[in-house]
């Protein structure tokens, strides 16, 4: 399948924010996706499902969630190509909001403490970039006009948009939505206020709130009034819907006094008071960012109706497709960062396999009625796509924070252009999924012709350089008393090499079958999992100290497995993602044995993201 161009309308909304470098996105290229991994956990049962109007869905994809990895903007454009153009009711985006700052989950073996022994000191892997929020001004405003655009395409005609934002860019953010939504499409400005924030000692007032935009595609969206519990009750005056005045009315007896009912609930406004996650609560993740489910309940509740379809192009933690998943609706997200995709799969997984056991006709009957039961889910199942040919086996980010930590650069996060400085030199990081090219060192030269004062040597650090790279660089350094190039190949450079010698996770994994015909079974034992990766991460995190893992299982996230693998597409027929962060993996697993000759393939993803796939025949 090839790429194809998808037009994309023009945003008429007035007034008109300017910067340096905008333009319009008349059309946008789409790429083919590719299927990497299906779960479902239905295991063949036909359980309840909330009613969903599926018959429109594209006719290529499988019925029940999508989590797509790649650039969001490659993602929503094979979206807007595939079938999805008006189809979504209800958009929450939480984008990057141009902090200047790295974002980044604290990451940690698995396992009661002792598992991990560093000469008797408490161990943790520290922190793992998930992405930065280091932007030069046009470029974000940019970004976020471009993804805009295309998502009002997506959008269904009484379809809503509700954008997170904070105090550093919320105002320009505002302005752009009222050029591509209209000013007349906004709906409300939702302050978000958690008041268990601890403050910063700073020289201004300390922050306790985002702001969340809310735009229509149109003057027609939809609205479910929310409901809250107040701390009394008190007398509230009642209200009508008036079908011929299209609008409420306050209630009067016959001398027109105003009617009152005691109520213990009032209508959710503009400010709702959700606290920010506990460091204990279960839906914690660790992951940058993340936003309480409570929050999103309100959102998703509130713009949309069991059986919809919820968009999240910034999945993130994937709190939105778990809320839309709770709710009965249908949900896709889409995540540039391999961490997010990871771990809303799993929260997923975990939620789809309890509503499963839920939603199965139980022996006895519905013994206790439920006082306010949940939705039927709209699916059990979901698959992962990847667009654009995106490395799910690269992240730049991580890699890019070891070097630094390696070559002791020190960061500068008000420079675009370059990464940091190290030893009086400016250092330049060339992306991590291409050798360096002489369009790689053009860029630095060019960037150094934009500052003619700028006399500092640069530190030019890759992986892998072409042999016309060489030359370039010998080339340009010849009798050049400023700014001369010294390029660092984190693989072979004598002095600073060798933080990216990549040794992969490996494992060691066997499968047998048991048993004969109708009870034969599967057996599936991980004997080892070793990863250099943490381990050397272990060892830079520590200095002198080394570490000595003492059960295998605690570098591992999770397991998932196929027992019928095609070489393609990863089918999970089973999952272990242990619940609380002291649990670990089982590592030995019984399943109806495939037919014989079957590939066998697990899948072991460990605590930093990398994984392995081993592929057995029995």
């Amino acid at each position: 399948m090839t790429p194809k161009d998808v037009k994309v309308s023009k945003a008429k909304g007035r007034p008109m924010l300017t910067w340096v470098g905008k333009k319009p996105l008349a059309r946008v290229r789409a790429y083919p996706a590719q299927a990497i991994e299906r779960f479902d956990a239905t295991a063949g049962q036909a359980l309840p499902l909330q009613e969903a109007g599926w018959s429109d869905w594209p006719k290529d994809l499988p019925k029940g969630g999508l989590l797509y990895h790649g650039d969001n903007k490659d993602v929503l454009a094979h979206l807007l190509a595939n079938g999805f153009r008006g189809k979504v009711k209800l958009i929450y985006i939480d984008p990057p909001f141009d902090s200047g700052a790295d974002y980044v989950r604290k990451v940690q073996l698995r396992g009661v403490k002792g598992t991990v022994k560093i000469d008797g000191e408490d161990y943790t892997l520290g922190e793992q970039v998930q992405y930065s929020d280091i932007w030069a001004n046009d470029n974000y405003l940019q970004f976020m006009y471009e993804r805009l655009l295309i998502l009002k395409e997506l959008l269904a005609e009484d379809g809503s948009v509700f954008l997170h934002c904070d105090e550093r860019q919320g105002h320009r953010i505002r302005c752009i939505l009222d050029e591509v939504f209209g000013a007349e499409h906004f709906k409300n400005e939702v302050v978000w206020y958690y008041s268990n924030k601890y403050g910063a000692n700073s020289q201004t007032f300390d922050v306790f709130h985002n702001s969340i935009y809310w735009y229509g595609k149109s003057s027609k969206v939809q609205f479910n009034p929310v409901r809250v519990p107040v701390k009394e009750k008190r007398l509230q005056p009642v209200r009508q819907w008036n079908k011929e005045l299209n609008k409420n009315e306050w209630l009067r007896d016959e001398s027109g006094n105003y009617l009152y009912q005691e109520s213990s609930t009032k209508d959710l406004g503009d400010v709702w008071e959700v606290p920010v996650i506990n460091p204990m609560a279960l839906e914690r993740t660790d992951y940058p960012t993340q936003k309480p489910e409570a929050l999103l309940r309100w959102v998703v509740g509130c713009a949309s109706a069991p059986g919809d379809l919820v968009l999240d192009c910034f999945v993130g933690s994937g709190t939105t497709a778990v809320v839309a998943q709770q709710l009965g609706r249908r949900w896709i997200g889409c995540d540039i960062n391999k961490g997010a995709i990871q771990t809303t799969a799993k929260r997923i997984q975990e939620l789809m396999q309890s509503q499963a056991v839920d939603a199965a006709p139980s022996p006895q009957g519905d013994l206790i009625g439920t006082a306010d039961p949940s939705p039927k889910p709209s699916q059990l199942s979901f698959a992962t796509y990847r667009v654009n040919d995106y490395d799910l086996q690269i992240q730049h980010n991580e890699a890019v924070e070891l070097a630094c930590q390696h070559l002791g650069v020190t960061r500068t996060r008000t420079d675009s252009f370059f990464e940091g400085t190290q030893g009086g030199r400016l250092v330049k990081i060339v992306p991590f999924n291409h050798p360096l090219t002489p369009l790689d060192l053009e860029a630095v030269r060019n960037e150094l012709k934009a500052r003619p004062t700028e006399e500092r040597d640069v530190m030019v650090v890759c992986l892998g350089w072409q042999h016309d790279a060489r030359a370039w660089v010998e080339t340009y350094n010849r009798n050049r008393p400023v700014n001369k190039l010294h390029v660092v190949e984190l693989r072979t450079d004598r002095k600073l090499g060798g933080i990216i010698k990549h040794e992969p996770l490996t494992a060691q994994v066997s499968a047998k079958r048991t048993g004969k015909g109708a009870n034969a079974q599967l057996v599936v034992e991980v004997q080892d999992v070793v990863s250099p990766t943490i381990m050397q991460r272990l060892n830079l995190e520590q200095g002198v100290f080394r570490a000595q893992i003492t059960d295998w299982r605690a570098v591992v996230d999770c397991i998932l497995i196929d027992t019928q693998y095609d070489g393609q597409v990863f089918n999970v027929a089973l999952a272990d993602v242990p619940e609380r962060k002291q649990d670990l993996v089982n590592g030995r697993y019984e399943l109806p044995a495939p037919p014989a000759g079957s590939t066998v393939a697990v899948k072991i993803i460990d605590m930093l993201g990398e994984e392995l796939v081993v592929n057995l025949t029995v």
